[in-house]
């Protein structure tokens, strides 16, 4: 009887010929030898299955599922039933993984048996034109680490990288699985692992090479657009204060009045959350009505603080951001508890 394997290795596969190779082999030279791959071939028309038929005659640890057509979402959950491990490694059939990757996440998984998702850094590549954006994005990814940061920034954007994962696989089908919901389905699954109290973790070590191309699902698929993002971030907001006791009995403001925040507003009040106001710095602003609702300044909360308010901040710089949450604190609001950023 062949014995289970520690960790299955989940890569879908749509036309990868000129990268599934290299993909595989940096699986195959990991410091980590207990593991399978399960590679799902998700109908491609080019060269991938016979280069994948090569490379599991040659290694029976890689298993390659070949199906018609059907997607993301349907490629993954086939290949998940197909997973015999105990952990899920997730990766992409154009990415890189560290030789070590799988011994630093199992380890970590191993010693810390409360956590649900092992992440880790990431880099993307090639560096050469790498958009500022997502230059940015990958520094933003770098700077989360514990549990605590990445629940804290849940909602600005999806905060782990959906090839570097590692899953406990009975969590996961738990959980439900991935889902179609009309957006991103890496973020609405960490919504669902975060609204179900779960707990990340990253290796805080480039163990993943994420590679940065204009053909991703990212820039293709109109479930990654940025509408489709707030939907899914509106959806659970709103399930999360819909479960909050104390957020219920609070008026609900956002801070912010630009473009973020009407657009995340109007997929918030589809859902039937409450907003009471809008914050703005602008003074030219306050008095002023955006979606039926009074715009205030800041000033606000210093009259009506944490027991009475609950704020989404919708302010994308960094900068600003952290700028408006050494305010709150200072007013004795706690992030989580009394507020979350949203953008």
């Amino acid at each position: 009887m062949q014995k289970q394997p520690k960790v299955s290795v989940l890569i879908p596969a749509y036309n990868a010929e000129s990268t599934i190779e290299s993909a595989l082999t940096s699986i195959q030279k990991q410091s980590f030898d207990d593991y399978e791959v399960v590679v799902v071939n998700d109908g491609s028309t080019d060269g991938t299955e016979s280069i994948l038929d090569r490379i599991s005659g040659q290694d029976a640890r890689v298993r390659v599922i070949n199906t018609q057509r059907s997607g993301i979402i349907c490629a993954l959950n086939t290949g998940i039933e197909e997973c015999a491990g105990e952990l899920i490694a997730r990766m992409d059939a154009d990415d890189i993984s560290h030789r070590r990757r799988l011994e630093m996440q199992v380890e970590l998984m191993d010693r810390q048996s409360e956590i649900s998702v092992c992440s880790c850094f990431v880099r993307m590549f090639p560096r050469t034109n790498l958009p500022g954006g997502m230059a940015r994005y990958e520094q933003w990814l770098n700077s989360l680490v514990d549990s605590e940061q990445i629940g804290r920034d849940m909602f600005v954007e999806s905060p782990i990288p959906h090839p570097s994962a590692v899953m406990r696989r009975r969590e996961l089908i738990d959980i439900g699985g991935y889902m179609e919901s009309g957006w991103a389905e890496d973020y609405d699954l960490w919504l669902r692992y975060h609204a179900a109290g779960k707990r990340f973790i990253k290796v805080e070590r480039d163990l993943l090479f994420w590679r940065h191309c204009d053909n991703r699902l990212t820039f293709t698929d109109g479930r990654y657009s940025v509408e489709n993002f707030l939907r899914a971030k509106a959806h659970y907001v709103a399930q999360m204060l819909a479960h909050d006791a104390n957020a219920g009995q609070r008026k609900i403001l956002m801070w912010g009045v630009g473009q973020a925040s009407r657009r995340l507003s109007k997929h918030l009040i589809r859902n039937g959350v409450p907003l009471a106001a809008f914050i703005s710095i602008n003074p030219n602003k306050r008095g002023q009505v955006l979606r039926g609702r009074p715009i205030v300044g800041p000033g606000y909360l210093s009259d009506h603080g944490a027991a009475e308010t609950y704020i989404i901040v919708t302010v994308s710089s960094h900068h600003a951001r952290n700028l408006i949450r050494e305010q709150l604190s200072r007013l004795g609001f706690a992030e989580t508890r009394d507020y979350i950023c949203a953008a």
